[in-house]
């Protein structure tokens, strides 16, 4: 069962909403195990209930990784015969730089352009690509944390300076680099708010 935009806009909007309060939920219980369990708890499970969630009721393959084309924009994600790989290549660099990379938000920049680039999924890319990013930048500091406004709500708010790290990654990607630094400090500054917010 699924809410189409075109047949009902309100309710699509509102169903939603409704879906985002029950994924940051979800999120607040994922990130409580993850400081439990330790970063190996991030996986493709945690990631697939959080898209479930997000997308419930509104498109019917939440929570499973796209087996069709899709198309972003300007952006063409990997053939959907990829996306299995890309996700074990996306932990993989996840759980294999966890103690290497110490700067706090360099690993959530990486995760929110990663499953923004390789789109996993049918529907909800980006709100599960938030919350995987929030639960990376609470795993980082060692605590589900404070602010009456997290991270995610406040990418929502003002997506122009996301939109343009998220195309400064791609550039250097096709350039043959890997850089998210401009994604990062977008993220720092974003964290300080909520941070002071709180």
């Amino acid at each position: 069962m699924s809410v189409r935009k075109e047949d009902n806009e309100q309710l699509f909007y509102r169903v939603q909403e409704q879906n985002l309060l029950r994924q940051y939920d979800l999120l607040s219980n994922c990130i409580e195990i993850g400081l439990e369990k330790g970063i190996e708890a991030f996986d493709k499970y945690t990631l697939w209930c959080l898209n479930q969630v997000a997308v419930s009721n509104i498109a019917q393959f939440g929570g499973r990784y796209r087996k069709d084309p899709i198309y972003v924009g300007n952006h063409v994600p990997p053939h959907f015969d990829r996306v299995a790989d890309e996700m074990d290549r996306f932990f993989s660099v996840v759980h294999e730089n966890w103690t290497i990379l110490k700067h706090p938000t360099a690993l959530p920049a990486y995760a929110l352009w990663r499953l923004n680039w390789i789109h996993p999924f049918v529907e909800g890319n980006g709100r599960t690509a938030r919350a995987a990013c929030y639960y990376l930048i609470c795993m980082r500091h060692g605590a589900l944390l404070p602010g009456r406004k997290i991270v995610p709500e406040r990418i929502r708010e003002n997506r122009a300076p996301y939109y343009a790290a998220l195309q400064a990654a791609d550039r250097a990607w096709n350039e043959g680099h890997f850089d998210v630094s401009e994604l990062a400090d977008y993220l720092q500054g974003l964290l300080k708010a909520q941070l002071q917010d709180a």
